[in-house]
C-alpha cells in the first residue's frame, strides 16, 4: 500500500530525525506492575501528566479530520482495546482501508508500528500517517496543516496545555507538538492487569483451571504459540527501556496461496509492499495478544471471525480457500512460517486455550476513565477545517 504525505507531513518527518529540543525534565509515573519494565520514552519527548492530559483532547478531538466527523479515537475504541471492530477501517471520507485497525493498548512496547512497515517505530512519526495520508484517506488533513496550527491556538484548551507541557518552546502551537502529545497519551495505554497477570503476581484464583491448562498448551511445543506470541506483550515484535537489543518479526501465517506460488491479494502483501523482496509475500507483524478476546475480527484484514476460527487456522496449518477470487491453498504458501505447521487438538484442549486467550483480557483499561473522551457532546463544533 502507498501513502502519499503532503509536502509540509514530509518537511515534518525529516525534521523529526534530525530536531533536538531543550526543555524542562518532565516526570511520568507509571502504573505498572513492579515487575514490569517501562516502555521505551524518546529523549526529544519526555512524558508529562500535561502533555498525556494534551494528547488525550487531540485523540478524541474531532475537528482534526477534514470533515468533522472523525477523530483518532474513530479507529481506536477503549472498549475494544483501541480498536473499532471492523474487518477493515473507514476513513473520515467513507473510503475502505485494506487492512484493520491494530490495537493501542500496550503499543509504547511496541519496536515497529502498524501491520508491516519495518520502518516505523515512534509513536511521533505514525500519527502523521492517519491523519495525512491520501491513499487510502483515513482523516484526510493533507495539505491542511495550518488548519491545525490555527486549531490549536484558538481552543482555550490548548492554549493552555500547550504551553506547559513544552515550556522549552517559544511558540509550542505547533503541528509537531500536537504530534508529540498524541503519542504520549498513547504510550499513556498500558494494560497489564488481566486474570493472567494477577495469577503471575501471586493470586492462584485469577485463572480457571481450564484456562491454566491453556497456558501450559499455549507455551508447549506441541502447537508453539509463544514463537511468534511471546514475552510480557505476547508479540514478537516488542521492545522497553531497558532493552538492549529489539525484537522485530514478520510472519506469513498461510492466509493466502492465490496462485499458487505464495501470492496474496495485491492490495495487500504485507512487508513485500515496502521491501519488494519475493519472500516478504504476506508477511505481517504478529499483534499483541493482550485483550485479544475484544479485538474481533482477526487477522490484518480482518476475515477471521472468530477466536475459536483463529484456533482451527492454525490447527490446520493455513487456511484452504476452494473457490472465489482469492482461491487457493494457504497451507501450501511456499513463504509460510515454520512455525504454523499444524497441529491436531481435542474439543476439551481447544476449550482450555479459548480460556487462556481471554484470561489475557484487562477489563481495567477497556473502561478506566484516565483514557476516555474527555469531551462533553457540546464541546466539539459541526464541521470540519474549511
Amino acid at each position: 500500500m502507498k501513502t502519499a504525505f503532503s509536502a509540509a507531513a514530509g518537511f515534518l518527518l525529516t525534521a523529526f530525525l534530525i530536531w533536538y529540543v531543550t526543555e524542562v525534565p518532565a516526570t511520568y509515573e507509571w502504573q505498572l506492575p513492579a515487575s514490569y519494565p517501562q516502555p521505551p520514552v524518546p529523549v526529544d519527548n519526555p512524558m508529562s501528566e500535561t502533555k498525556v492530559t494534551l494528547g488525550r483532547r487531540l485523540f478524541y478531538d474531532r475537528r482534526l479530520s477534514v470533515n468533522g466527523s472523525f477523530s483518532c479515537a474513530s479507529c481506536h475504541r477503549q472498549s475494544l482495546a483501541f480498536t473499532d471492530g471492523l474487518a477493515r477501517s473507514v476513513g473520515a471520507t467513507g473510503e475502505l482501508h485494506p487492512r484493520s485497525s491494530m490495537s493501542l493498548v500496550n503499543a509504547a512496547y511496541a519496536s515497529r508500528l502498524t501491520w508491516a512497515n519495518p520502518l516505523l517505530d515512534r509513536l511521533e512519526f505514525q500519527a502523521l500517517t492517519p491523519l495525512f495520508a491520501e491513499i487510502p484517506v483515513e482523516m484526510g488533513m493533507s495539505g491542511r496543516d495550518e488548519q491545525i496550527v490555527e486549531l490549536l491556538k484558538a481552543d482555550v484548551h490548548y492554549r493552555e496545555l500547550l504551553p506547559i507541557a513544552f515550556p522549552g518552546d517559544a511558540d509550542p502551537f505547533s503541528l509537531l507538538n500536537a504530534l508529540r502529545a498524541i503519542a504520549s497519551f498513547i504510550r499513556s495505554i498500558v494494560s497489564f492487569d488481566s486474570p493472567y497477570d494477577r495469577f503471575l503476581h501471586g493470586d492462584p484464583s485469577a485463572m480457571s483451571k481450564s484456562a491454566l491448562r491453556g497456558l501450559d498448551l499455549f507455551f508447549s511445543e506441541k502447537i508453539e504459540c509463544f514463537h511468534c506470541h511471546g514475552g510480557y506483550h505476547f508479540t514478537d515484535s516488542s521492545t522497553h527501556a531497558d532493552a538492549s537489543v529489539e525484537s522485530v518479526g514478520f510472519h506469513n501465517n498461510g492466509l493466502y496461496n492465490i496462485d499458487g506460488n505464495g501470492a496474496y491479494p495485491p492490495d495487500n502483501t504485507g512487508l513485500f509492499d515496502v521491501t519488494g523482496e519475493r519472500r516478504d509475500m504476506g508477511r505481517f507483524k504478529a499483534p499483541t495478544l493482550r485483550n485479544i478476546a475484544v479485538t474481533a475480527p482477526y487477522m490484518h484484514d480482518g476475515s477471521i471471525a472468530t477466536l475459536q476460527e483463529v484456533i482451527r487456522h492454525y490447527e490446520a496449518g493455513g487456511r484452504l480457500i476452494e473457490q472465489g477470487e482469492r482461491a487457493g491453498d494457504g497451507r501450501r504458501n511456499p513463504y509460510k512460517s515454520t512455525f504454523v505447521k499444524g497441529f491436531s487438538l481435542t474439543d476439551a484442549e481447544r476449550e482450555d486455550l479459548l480460556a487462556f486467550l481471554n484470561a489475557l483480557t484487562d477489563q481495567t483499561v477497556l473502561t478506566d476513565p484516565v483514557f476516555a473522551d474527555p469531551f462533553t457532546v457540546t464541546e466539539i463544533p459541526t464541521g470540519g477545517p474549511n
